[in-house]
């Protein structure tokens, strides 16, 4: 009954860590860049800043930047919900709940950096 809940043990605990820990550090380098593209729009202006958003690469490296991301705060808020909320009804709507509206924030941002780069 564990098994079919997605409780205890169903021998995903080792994949959901895994995950975990590769998009941490997926999100070293992403961030250096993205702090470096952030840094670069303080002395362009607007026309400019459109341009550098424009650059395939500079998309494509934040359009990764957010589905990491995402997913990334997704498994640690679902880690935190199921060690700080007791009932398990509450607990299956919470993660439910907060995976649906990350997913929703995601799409956004990634149909704003789409549209500036097009």
């Amino acid at each position: 009954l564990a098994r079919v809940r997605g409780l205890g043990s169903a021998k995903s605990g080792l994949h959901h860590w895994w995950h975990q820990r590769l998009t941490a550090l997926a999100m070293v380098p992403l961030m250096l860049v993205t702090l470096a593209i952030v840094a670069s729009l303080g002395t362009l202006d607007y026309d400019g800043a459109l341009s550098l958003m424009a650059n395939p690469f500079v998309a494509t490296l934040l359009l990764l930047l957010v589905v990491v991301g995402f997913y990334h705060a997704a498994l640690g808020l679902q880690v935190v919900i199921e060690d700080y909320v007791g009932a398990e009804g509450v607990r299956m709507g919470l993660i439910i709940f907060v995976k649906m509206a990350l997913f929703a924030l995601a799409i956004v941002t990634l149909l704003s950096i789409l549209k500036v780069a097009i």
